[in-house]
């Protein structure tokens, strides 16, 4: 399944093996995107939307296909996803466009991304705490509601425990009380089958690059009503319907919230990201990725000077603390013996505080991670107990 064949930035300069343990932060790109970018970067390469000759035309069409292959991953439908830089220029979309604010609830872990935003969007904010284990504490969230709040934004998989949400129950408590549920799924996404009808959630935020696509590209998918009812964010072309300097109307969703040139190679390199994922199957992907978490924590857990976070069943990814070695000093070693992981606060701080540290080491896997990189891993923080005796 690992398929590190796909895979050209799998080696290190000299051709050792790269045992890349950081896809939490960003995936490795398999040859397949790196093609599709070539090429539209290339002999395909023209605007989109606007001409009248045959490459835009043809331009155009691959990205409207890119925005479909987007939707068909998660369930939607394709006028209801609006390409965005990312996931946080999608939250941010959100949190500042959305017309009823109010009080958001948030939760102790979620990322920077899923805070800054609505801070700075002037909502009023409400955290709900974690279970023992790490979890999202939804039983908690349900004491917490009231009418006031008209937004839950959640991450649907932590990028520090990897915990995984009970969307499901999040649409469900959200919804009773009136509220719109945001998910915050950029973990979720490259590692586990997400149905935004299944889980009835309203608005479903995620980034290319961590989906084994390019940088610089990302989607919301938010249901078709609640995005006719939403007014632009930014202006300027391609957004518009008429402009004249007393009034101008808008386009309909999603080109309303898509001003200027979009990123039309990283659409096009997301589509293809969508097609290599797909053909392989999520569910396959995240019952790989369940193998190596289970197995990494098993070893870890035989270390008597090692500390586990967050739950047995995380999805993709091991965060882990060694007493009396920073892990900043562990990451630095473990590059030595070309293992790459994150060390630091994950852009989750108010999470390192909840668990009483500054920082941790996070391992965390892709479909192309493998038993190797653990044994490597492993090698590396036995060589780094030895250095700090």
């Amino acid at each position: 399944m690992s398929r590190k064949a796909d895979f050209p930035g799998l080696v290190t300069s000299s051709g050792k093996p790269w045992h890349y343990l950081d896809s939490a932060a960003t995936a490795q790109k398999p040859q397949a995107v790196i093609d599709a970018v070539t090429k539209a970067l290339g002999v395909d390469y023209a605007t989109v939307h606007r001409g009248v000759y045959t490459r835009s035309a043809e331009m155009t069409l691959g990205y409207e296909a890119a925005r479909r292959r987007v939707a068909q991953l998660i369930g939607g439908r394709e006028d209801e996803v609006v390409f965005t830089r990312g996931a946080t220029e999608a939250i941010n979309l959100v949190a500042y466009s959305y017309p009823n604010k109010g009080r958001v609830l948030l939760s102790t872990l979620e990322h920077h991304s899923n805070i800054v935003p609505w801070q700075l969007a002037g909502w009023q904010i409400d955290v709900c705490p974690l279970t023992p284990d790490g979890k999202i504490d939804l039983d908690a969230a349900e004491r917490m509601l009231t009418p006031e709040h008209t937004m839950v934004a959640f991450a649907h998989v932590s990028n520090v425990l990897g915990s995984v949400l009970d969307a499901k129950r999040a649409a469900e408590l959200a919804h009773s009380v009136g509220a719109k549920l945001l998910l915050d799924g950029c973990q979720a996404v490259p590692r586990m089958a997400v149905d935004v009808a299944a889980l009835d959630c309203d608005f479903y935020a995620f980034s290319g690059h961590k989906l084994y696509g390019p940088t610089g590209i990302g989607a919301l998918w938010a249901r078709g009503e609640i995005l006719d009812a939403m007014p632009p964010w930014q202006g300027g072309g391609s957004m518009i319907d008429r402009v004249t300097f007393e009034k101008t109307t808008y386009a309909p969703p999603p080109q309303r919230f898509e001003a200027g040139t979009p990123a039309i190679v990283e659409a096009i390199g997301l589509g293809a990201a969508c097609d290599y994922v797909a053909a392989i199957g999520l569910d396959a992907i995240h019952a790989h990725e369940a193998r190596l978490v289970a197995a990494t924590r098993e070893a870890l857990r035989g270390m008597n000077d090692v500390t586990l976070f967050g739950p047995e069943d995380a999805a993709g990814i091991v965060s882990f603390a060694i007493r009396g070695v920073h892990p900043h000093d562990l990451g630095t070693i473990l590059d030595e013996e070309d293992v790459a992981i994150r060390a630091g606060h994950h852009c989750a701080q108010p999470l390192m505080e909840h668990l009483g540290v500054d920082a941790t080491a996070r391992a965390s896997f892709g479909l192309y991670s493998d038993e190797d990189d653990i044994a490597a891993l492993l090698r590396g923080i036995e060589r780094t107990k030895r250095i700090f005796g």
